[in-house]
């Protein structure tokens, strides 16, 4: 199965608490840090209400 890298580029000060929230679902706490998931429907809806403030890349394994 395919995996997600997920990036957090952009700053988390300022944002709405519903985006914050799911920063902190995806395991998201500083800038700069990255975590991998297994692509699922519930990651990538996570990922579309943050899209603005996270970089994506695939993984194949």
């Amino acid at each position: 199965m395919a995996k997600l890298k997920i990036k957090l580029v952009r700053g988390r000060a300022g944002k709405n608490y519903r985006q914050l929230a799911t920063l902190d679902a995806l395991g998201l706490r500083k800038t700069n840090q990255e975590v991998i998931k297994e692509d699922r429907p519930e990651i990538r809806g996570m990922i579309t209400k943050v899209q603005h403030l996270v970089k994506v890349e695939e993984i194949e394994e």
